[in-house]
């Protein structure tokens, strides 16, 4: 009896030796990317190597619509139901700190030093969340188009001024050979405004909001040089040289491929189908509007939720995420910008001499993150409304006035998010 006593403790300590499994503590992580397949495979290929890889965490992974995301993150802190590990937008981020929705992320930040500055997702000068990749806009076209045009190729050292590039825009209509000289994207709505239209603003010299104090979007917003890219930006549509808020999203999807548009503003997760469709395609840089060439940056990042009791776990997850063989994963499987230069090497098409190579560069040389503000998450619907009022024709004084008043009064009700 005492020998079968012995045995059966043996094999009870073997069996927990042998299961580390057991001992792992669970981590919760939500998801942006329900209904990509691709996305969602990588995702969870790299939550399995996670866990397979250690005995002190486990994942439990739960992913949603991109469209429900933010209002499930919302709601869950409210009730008080936060995963541990939280996916976030990276321009939202500020907000979901600054109301207590995430934590400082326990990073060393060396780990880093080699990323790009769009994924690193700062605030109020603490590090809260890391992103795999970026994202870039570009001004596509064709070289054929630029030859028949007689119009000459910009560079990042040289992009086209302000005025080389209306007069781009006034050769391609002026030739009768598309349906409009430039796409914007208006079929598109929500972030795209803020994210692919801003730039405009700031490259003019004005900004969403006045990013020296984040306190007031009075002179950034309705200055002079707001008011001059208002002019210009309604005159885009007033003039015929862009499809206005009514475009048909089949023309955004593929438009350009189908020659209606001499260029297209367009970013790098769309490259694919315009280097398929002709194999003279050429991404080229923003115009510079007087103030340098601007484009958006920063995308979704990982960060650690304000509940959560195990943020060294969180963090662990977090550092496994960024082995560049991940960073490279995702930048073949979905199309976006790798975060680091060695990872980029590892990539189908942003390794040197790859067809989207020049994306990399781009978000190198021209990138500029939305106002890094709470505030942002209200002054980015009042942006897209103003712009796409004044591409109707709205008075553009009164509306970027209106603007401005709006994004005070958000400012003033939430004692200034904390900058003053």
């Amino acid at each position: 009896m005492n020998h079968l006593k012995l045995t059966a403790g043996a094999l009870t300590l073997s069996t927990m030796l042998a299961s580390p499994l057991l001992a792992q503590t669970e981590l919760t992580m939500w998801y942006h990317g329900a209904g990509n397949e691709v996305e969602s495979n990588i995702i969870n290929q790299i939550v399995s190597d996670f866990n397979a890889s250690q005995s002190d965490w486990s994942v439990s992974l739960e992913s949603f619509p991109q469209g429900a995301y933010n209002d499930s993150v919302v709601a869950a802190a409210l009730a008080g139901n936060l995963p541990d590990i939280l996916d976030v937008d990276g321009p939202v981020m500020p907000n979901w700190a600054w109301a207590g929705y995430m934590q400082p992320l326990p990073l060393d930040e060396s780990l880093i030093e080699d990323f790009l500055p769009g994924p690193k997702g700062y605030w109020d000068g603490e590090l809260y969340s890391i992103g795999l990749w970026d994202a870039a806009v570009a001004l596509v076209t064709r070289q054929s188009t630029l030859d028949a045009l007689g119009l000459r190729t910009p560079t990042l050292e040289e992009p086209w001024t302000g005025e080389e590039f209306m007069a781009a825009l006034d050769a391609a209509k002026a030739s009768g050979d598309y349906e409009y000289a430039f796409d914007l994207g208006m079929a598109w709505t929500g972030e795209w405004y803020p994210y692919a239209f801003s730039p405009f603003l700031q490259s003019f010299g004005g900004d969403i909001v006045d990013r020296s104090t984040y306190l007031t979007a009075e002179g950034a917003l309705n200055g002079d040089a707001a008011l001059e890219f208002g002019e210009w930006w309604q005159s885009l549509f007033a003039e015929g040289y862009a499809p206005g808020t009514s475009q048909d999203p089949a023309d955004r999807d593929n438009g350009f491929v189908e020659g209606k548009y001499a260029f297209s503003w367009n970013g790098n997760w769309a490259a694919l189908n315009a280097l398929n469709a002709h194999d003279d395609t050429l991404f080229l840089p923003a115009p510079d509007f007087g103030n340098g060439p601007k484009i958006g940056a920063a995308s979704w990042q990982f960060g650690v939720s304000g509940t959560s009791e195990h943020p060294d776990g969180a963090a662990a997850f977090i550092e496994f995420a960024l082995q560049d063989q991940y960073l490279a994963d995702f930048s073949n499987g979905i199309g976006l910008i790798p975060a680091t230069a060695s990872s980029a090497q590892m990539t189908e098409n942003y390794a040197d001499g790859g067809p989207m190579a020049v994306f990399f560069e781009l978000t190198e040389a021209q990138a500029l993150v939305r106002p890094v503000t709470p505030g942002y998450v209200v002054a980015a619907k009042v942006f897209e409304k103003a712009l796409a009022d004044i591409a109707n024709g709205a008075d553009v004084a009164d509306t970027l006035d209106a603007a401005v008043d709006e994004i005070d009064n958000d400012i003033e009700a939430n004692s200034g998010y904390g900058h003053n």
